[in-house]
């Protein structure tokens, strides 16, 4: 027999009564019921119950231990009793009566416990990260992490991809989030960067004449942690195409995408074919957000045209000065007391907004301030364009185009939560597509690229050189599910004419752009293929699919939200003997304390 095990702790079965067999794991719980102990005998692959009584030799032993401490057992596998089996365990059938236990290690007492999920503070659930992932929930999340790469990596080969490394020390870009900068021992002060993403290395394998290219690629961002976003690094299905349009790039991920979410839906239901396309400027109207979750049936509607020269001055006002009057459906809200319009508009100050304002509908008839002061003539043509019925309410936000559509987009999702609207159960995928090339930047007082340098501006060289700048349109698509961004993409400006252009738009000389992107735009003078791509996120693919609300619970060893690694005790000072190989001196509080 093997020496630690003959079968794993979710193998037995009624078939395997009579047998002698060898188990190890840890102990999960322990139960004394007077003279006999019963021991959930706990590894990688699930759970048997082991029970001993005054006739084996092991239950000195195993009253003796803590749990989580790590055992070998010998022993016979017997049917439970009627009535003791357990359907909700493989092996709830069975039960293996202890001959003889190895104490493999002995556990402490623990910091927080193993079994069951009760929630604990996150610095010690990451301090103690190792016991944490013994826990059901975080270990079958991480064994679904596993099975979501291994199932992309298939798909994504199906599809004609080959994978490729790109480097992890490159140089620093002048585009994007903060870098994590790696000083150099042989140049001294200069330093590599970790890669955001391998955007540029990925273009230059279009342009060395690799077609199609993919990459569960390691990034590496200096940026606030949030919970769908883990602070110093994250992964994603980072892949290229070569010679594509906007719609081959589309029609190469949407079977992956799905077919991984089906794969891992358990019963949820998954977008069918080709996932709708919302332009950038619709998706800011219609759902306040360029993340819409599509599961909310709620739709923003402008109604600024509805209050022009109106009894209610305070809206007539502010669209006079240019601003937007949007509103929200609050469907079968007649029951509701007005308290429940009340609390919405203090979450709205809560969430630093001057107020949202309402109007109550109850049979068709009005009430509020604002149905009172616009009339009821007024009120009946503004539901009429929502489509709302005679027992519906709507909420207003009302400023400012981008001010106003960002509260529209908070109210509508939680109204949507509020009145549980929210369909479950769902996937719902979508892409926004149309993103504006330039936008300006306020406080420069200057046009400024919106989304990304890098993209082909839709019409080309003619329409940066036509158009005005905010008009032009850029091939730039994200990839939404639920309202969580799962990626950026573009079809990418190959073209270094084009390029100087945009980059002249945006107010970079050539010599800027030759000095900043040297690599990218030096490779492009010699031949670069039309292409574009893509880079979904692995984190938080993950995260959906386990319905976690904080991407750290799919991540093996996450750092917390002030991107500390409680485990590693990463970032930590380092010796001066370090700092001096690598030509570095600190200064001020961070500086090494003499020995």
């Amino acid at each position: 027999m093997h020496a630690y095990r003959s079968h794993t702790c979710d193998q037995l079965r009624a078939a395997d009564v009579g047998q002698t067999v060898r188990l190890s794991g840890w102990i999960h719980r322990k139960r004394d019921h007077g003279g006999v102990l019963f021991v959930d005998l706990r590894d990688h692959y699930g759970l048997t119950q082991v029970v001993c009584d005054s006739d084996s030799p092991a239950l000195a032993v195993l009253e003796g231990l803590r749990v989580e401490s790590v055992v070998t057992i010998d022993g016979e596998v017997k049917a439970r009793a009627p009535g003791t089996t357990n359907a909700k365990l493989p092996t709830g059938d069975i039960e293996l009566f202890a001959r003889s236990v190895e104490i493999q290690s002995k556990a402490d007492e623990l910091p927080m416990p193993v079994a069951g999920e009760q929630d604990y503070p996150e610095e010690i659930r990451l301090k103690y990260r190792y016991l944490d992932l013994r826990r059901e929930r975080l270990h079958a999340n991480i064994l679904l992490r596993s099975k979501v790469i291994a199932s992309i990596r298939r798909r994504m080969i199906d599809q004609g991809f080959t994978e490729f490394q790109t480097p992890i020390l490159t140089a620093s870009s002048p585009e994007g989030a903060r870098d994590y900068l790696v000083p150099s021992r042989v140049h001294p002060g200069k330093f590599y960067a970790l890669p955001q993403a391998p955007q540029m290395f990925k273009q230059l394998l279009m342009v060395a004449g690799f077609d199609r290219y993919f990459q569960i690629a390691p990034c590496f961002r200096d940026e606030d942690a949030r919970a769908d976003r883990s602070p110093g690094e994250f992964y994603q299905l980072d892949f290229e195409m070569s010679f594509v349009t906007q719609d081959d790039v589309f029609a190469a991920i949407e079977p992956v995408l799905s077919g991984v979410f089906k794969e891992f839906a358990n019963g949820r239901s998954v977008t069918e074919g080709a996932y709708p396309r919302i332009p950038y400027r619709e998706a800011m109207l219609k759902y306040g957000s360029d993340k819409p979750d599509l599961r909310n049936p709620l739709v923003v509607h402008d109604v600024g045209e509805h209050f022009k020269g109106s009894g209610f001055g305070l809206f007539a006002g502010m669209v006079e000065k240019g601003h937007v009057v949007r509103a929200v459906p609050a469907p079968n809200t007649a029951e509701k007391s007005r308290k429940f319009f009340d609390e919405m508009n203090d979450w709205a100050r809560g969430e630093g907004f001057a107020g949202l304002g309402y109007a109550t509908r109850k049979g068709g008839e009005w009430g509020g301030p604002i149905a009172k002061n616009h009339g009821t003539e007024g009120m009946d043509w503004l539901a009429g364009q929502l489509g709302t019925g005679p027992d519906d309410g709507i909420f207003f936000a009302a400023g400012p185009e981008a001010q106003a559509a960002k509260l529209a987009g908070l109210a509508r999702t939680r109204v949507g939560e509020q009145l549980g609207l929210i369909e479950e159960g769902a996937f719902k995928f979508c892409w926004i597509v149309d993103f504006p090339m330039f936008e300006y930047d306020e406080d420069n007082k200057k046009i400024d690229f919106s989304h990304n340098p890098f993209s082909m501006p839709q019409g080309g060289m003619e329409a940066l050189e036509r158009k005005d700048p905010l008009d032009i349109l850029a091939w730039q698509y994200d990839i939404v599910c639920n309202g969580v961004e799962l990626s950026s993409g573009a079809i990418r400006n190959h073209r270094p004419d084009i390029m100087y252009k945009a980059f002249e738009i945006a107010g970079y000389s050539k010599d800027e752009v030759d000095t900043n992107f040297p690599g990218m735009i030096g490779a492009f003078k010699y031949g670069a293929p039309p292409h574009g791509g893509s880079a979904p996120g692995i984190d938080r693919i993950v995260m959906l699919l386990a319905d976690e609300p904080n991407i750290r619970e799919v991540i093996v060893f996450p750092m917390n939200q002030k991107a500390e690694d409680l485990l590693m005790n990463a970032p930590a000072e380092v010796t001066p003997k370090q700092l001096k190989e690598l030509s570095i001196r600190i200064v001020g509080d961070g500086a090494p304390k003499p020995a």
